[in-house]
């Protein structure tokens, strides 16, 4: 295989087409919960997980790699769904909830949660400085949750930071899992199981909604599966410290499009916290090292809550 070019202009122009994709996918959800409350979190994460499921059988399926029988049958792939869905459930609520740019910056915390966990978890060896840069976060993390006194502290916020923590569970279990399972296996078990977690919540209501709602809930499910299939293809040709630090992009691009339509906006201290812990994220996400790792350890930010599973062609 070719070994990753920080100067590759496709892997760049790929890596940035996909922040933009799921900056769409993110500020669509938020426009579809100011103008159509049935259209939820919830009902975002059904949607996306019915419309994940058919494109990973599309790709992976009739003995391309899909593995049905993993989904029920192991319980580290079941895991995996089942902490991948809540946390994309968390991530969808919390959009309409704090925000389109809020949500992002405490969704896009996940690596420090995943660093910590692998630490635990596989013993992996984190560096005095990944250590400093961690406690950083945390404190912009601080910083930003209480700079707007209006507003204070919510259970939202919380709700974001679980969702963030639960996507940092979900790389730790894709790095095992990638030893004896198929990637379309695993991006599936998110599939499955946020349509098991959705389907008792909203099931009944989705035949209530008008036939332009579904149309827009498609497209958002569609607009983040190609946003994690060019991730995917980006990361075959770049560094993951570069691929992270356009990731790193996405609440710029995301509070720039919530800003012009939604009107919303982050008080200077609010701007300090997250500008604090986004880079200490990206230090922690795009720092070598101390033992050697697969090409791309963080592949979902979204989870991905949004975007942690990213299957392979």
């Amino acid at each position: 295989m070719k070994p990753p070019d920080a100067h590759d202009p496709r892997g760049l122009a790929l890596m940035l087409l996909s922040v933009f994709l799921f900056a769409a996918n993110t500020l669509l959800l938020r426009a579809l919960s100011l103008h159509l409350p049935a259209a939820d979190g919830w009902m975002g994460a059904l949607y996306r997980g019915t419309v994940g499921m058919l494109m990973v059988a599309a790709l992976y399926g009739f003995g391309r790699g899909l593995s049905v029988r993993a989904l029920l049958g192991s319980k580290l792939v079941a895991l995996r769904g089942i902490v991948g869905a809540l946390s994309i459930a968390a991530f969808y609520l919390t959009i309409a909830e704090l925000g389109a740019s809020r949500a992002v910056v405490l969704n896009l915390t996940y690596p420090i949660f995943a660093t910590l966990i692998a630490a635990w978890w596989l013993k992996e060896r984190v560096s005095r400085s990944a250590l400093l840069w961690m406690l950083a976060g945390f404190a912009g993390l601080l910083l930003f949750v209480g700079g707007d006194a209006t507003r204070g502290i919510t259970a939202w916020d919380g709700i974001a930071l679980a969702g963030a923590l639960g996507a940092g569970i979900v790389v730790v279990l894709i790095r095992k899992l990638r030893a004896t399972e198929h990637a379309g296996t695993i991006y599936a078990s998110q599939c499955f199981y946020s349509i098991l977690l959705a389907l008792p919540i909203r099931g009944a209501e989705v035949g209530k909604l008008p036939p332009h709602a579904h149309l827009w809930l498609i497209l958002a499910a569609i607009i983040v599966g190609v946003s994690q299939l060019v991730m995917t293809n980006a990361y075959r040709t770049m560094p993951v410290s570069r691929g992270s630090s356009i990731q790193m992009l996405l609440p710029l691009v995301t509070a720039a499009g919530a800003y012009f339509l939604f009107g919303e906006r982050f008080t200077a201290l609010e701007l300090g916290g997250a500008a604090l812990t986004l880079f200490a994220t990206w230090r922690v996400a795009a720092a070598p090292k101390r033992r050697p790792e697969p090409a791309n350890p963080f592949p979902d930010p979204a989870n991905t809550a949004q975007f942690p599973d990213l299957p392979k062609p």
